[in-house]
């Protein structure tokens, strides 16, 4: 197969661009992604219920991690991605400069793919602990855990989603009520 665009035609962007753009982009390896439009009201409602659920459960526990929708993750000079929730085990000022424990990225037609490639590979990459993937038309879930050097299918129980962030302590995610 023919590929009509190399790599080395394509301009190379850096944050130095990104901060200068209007409008919400991803930059991937000096690839500028522009953002979909802003979500529809399924897309929220799923994003707070986790939200919910996760804080509320990490404040019953005690533990000192925090839950942090649409925050800025600058990977590197020519990477900055915005997940949908990041969750990290440091409280953020700004952006996010190191790799959150877990990852979740509400699945659309538009950003499937690159939430699916692109972005596991980039997560799997910088060591993410988990990396939930949650596909509202098909109320599904599917929960990846990193391993050594990849990520490995997370079983995920009938009625649950059980995380463990710290041993001995389990977080449990109600699948039903994510999608409520």
């Amino acid at each position: 197969m023919t590929h009509f665009i190399k790599n080395n035609e394509l301009p190379h962007y850096t944050y130095k661009d990104y901060v200068q753009w209007e409008g919400d982009w991803e930059l991937i390896d000096g690839v500028a992604f522009s953002m979909a439009p802003s979500p529809f009201g399924k897309h929220q409602k799923i994003l707070k219920n986790i939200i919910f659920i996760l804080e509320l459960q990490i404040k019953q526990n005690h533990l000192n991690y925090y839950v942090y929708p649409e925050l800025d993750w600058i990977v590197n000079e020519d990477t900055i991605i915005r997940p949908d929730i990041s969750i990290t085990n440091e409280e953020i000022e700004e952006f996010i400069r190191k790799p959150p424990v877990m990852i979740i990225e509400i699945i659309s037609k538009n950003t499937k793919q690159k939430d699916e490639t692109i972005k596991y590979r980039l997560y799997e990459e910088q060591k993410v602990d988990y990396y939930m993937l949650v596909y509202p038309e098909k109320k599904e879930v599917k929960l990846y855990k990193h391993k050594g050097n990849q990520f490995e299918p997370f079983p995920i129980e009938k009625d649950f989603i059980v995380l463990e962030f710290q041993e001995n302590i389990e977080l449990k995610l109600p699948t039903k009520e994510i999608f409520v």
